[in-house]
């Protein structure tokens, strides 16, 4: 599983998928959910638009397990 570090409070799903170049651009991000399960904790989520926290945990098959680490408050 690899961490994903933000500085924010959430990112969303959409950009979660770029940031793990999932996807080329953020217009992408629709169809990809379409075409693709992606679990958010356990359970399938298309919503691009999801707010990814703390601790969240995404599979996205044949791209990998993510981990959200939010560096906001841990100082």
């Amino acid at each position: 599983m690899n961490d994903i570090v933000i500085d924010a409070e959430f990112v969303t799903l959409g950009q979660l998928l770029k940031m793990t170049d999932a996807i080329s651009s953020g217009g992408m991000a629709k169809w990809f959910l379409h075409e693709n399960d992606v679990y958010v904790n356990g359970e399938i989520d298309d919503r691009r638009g999801r707010k990814l926290r703390d601790g969240d945990v995404i599979n996205i098959p044949g791209v990998g397990r993510f981990r959200i680490v939010s560096r906001i408050g841990a100082e």
